[in-house]
Order: structure tokens, then C-alpha cells, then sequence
């Protein structure tokens, strides 16, 4: 389906349709009813996020959790999104997981949706309760930099609980031993 029959639709997409429209090479989330197309993610995001879903892996599984990539996650009745990361348990075998399985999600910001994931994603998680959101901001200039916020939940939002900038390391007991390295992060 071309990018234009999206756009052309009137109606509100069910996620019965949603699902229908299988595999893609845009990542494609459902709001409330509506489209989010979005390009694949860049070489510099995708090595980002392949070293940080190997720094991941090893602590989650050790706290019988999986660490896993891209997956469609249920935030609630007709919101489907595509996080960078997600950490938690649930079903083994599952087209869509759903957020109550879910302990940390993580996104890392593009140039295309940072402001996306630093406010309208964020909200969303809150709203369905992800007690932890990890976001990772790459300079997108020239990709020598990177900073890590961990954020926990704390009534209706999240507040600030860890950070690092480039040259330092995201350390955190909680939700699991975590040590992240930013200079890591670049190592590609």
C-alpha cells in the first residue's frame, strides 16, 4: 500500500486492519485511529540502538526479562506503537505485546521524531503505566555524542532518575543493574 492510500483514507483504521497490513519497510504505528508513517531508521540510529540492546540483553535476561527491538506494543484500545527497545516479560510468541508486560521502553531520537519521542511517545508511556522509559538523544550533526535520561514513572509522568553525557557511563539498580557507557553507544 503507497504511502498516498493513507493518506487518502477518511476513516479511522481499526487495529484488526492495522495488523492486516503485515510487515513494512516504514515503521507504521496506530494513534487513536490514524497512520503514524514513519521512514526506516538511519544507519547511526540502528548501530546506536544495536549497542544498546547488547548492553541491555545480558541485564534484563539476568533478571528474567527480555530485552527485545521493535516490536508492536499495545499502550491501550487502538494505540500501537514501534519502540526502539522494550524490556519486560509476557508471552513468548505474540504479534502485538502489550504494555502491562512491559518494565522499560526506550526510544532513540532521529531527526525525523526526536520531538516525538521526547514529549508525544513519553506521554503515551505514562499513560499506560511503563514504569521506566530510557531516551537516547544522538547530536545529530555528525553522531560524536549522545546523552542517556533514564526516567521513572512517577504518578502521571515521569521524572528524571539517571543521565550521562558523552564520556560518561548511566549507571541504575533500578529497574535492573544497568551500566550504560555512551562512548559505547558510538562504538561503530
Amino acid at each position: 500500500m503507497s504511502r498516498d492510500a493513507f493518506a487518502d483514507r477518511m476513516e479511522p483504521w481499526s487495529e484488526e486492519e492495522y495488523l492486516a497490513l503485515g510487515e513494512t519497510h516504514s515503521r507504521i504505528e496506530l494513534i487513536d485511529g490514524s497512520l503514524w508513517v514513519s521512514p526506516a531508521p538511519n544507519v547511526p540510529h540502528q548501530a546506536i540502538s544495536n549497542q544498546l540492546i547488547f548492553r541491555l540483553h545480558r541485564p534484563a535476561r539476568d533478571a528474567g526479562l527480555r530485552a527485545l527491538p521493535t516490536i508492536n506494543l499495545r499502550l491501550a484500545p487502538g494505540r500501537i506503537v514501534i519502540p526502539d527497545i522494550v524490556v519486560g516479560g509476557g508471552p513468548r510468541v505474540a504479534t502485538v505485546g502489550e504494555a502491562t508486560d512491559v518494565l522499560l521502553v526506550c526510544e532513540i531520537t532521529s531527526p525525523s521524531n526526536a520531538a516525538t519521542d521526547r514529549l508525544q511517545k513519553r506521554s503515551f508511556y505514562a499513560e499506560a503505566h511503563i514504569p521506566w522509559y530510557l531516551l537516547v538523544e544522538p547530536d545529530f550533526l555528525d553522531y560524536e555524542s549522545v546523552t542517556v535520561r533514564l526516567f521513572r514513572l512517577v504518578d502521571k509522568g515521569y521524572v528524571e532518575h539517571a543521565t550521562a553525557k558523552q564520556g560518561e557511563t548511566l549507571t541504575s539498580e533500578l529497574p535492573f543493574p544497568l551500566s550504560i557507557s555512551t562512548d559505547d553507544l558510538l562504538d561503530f
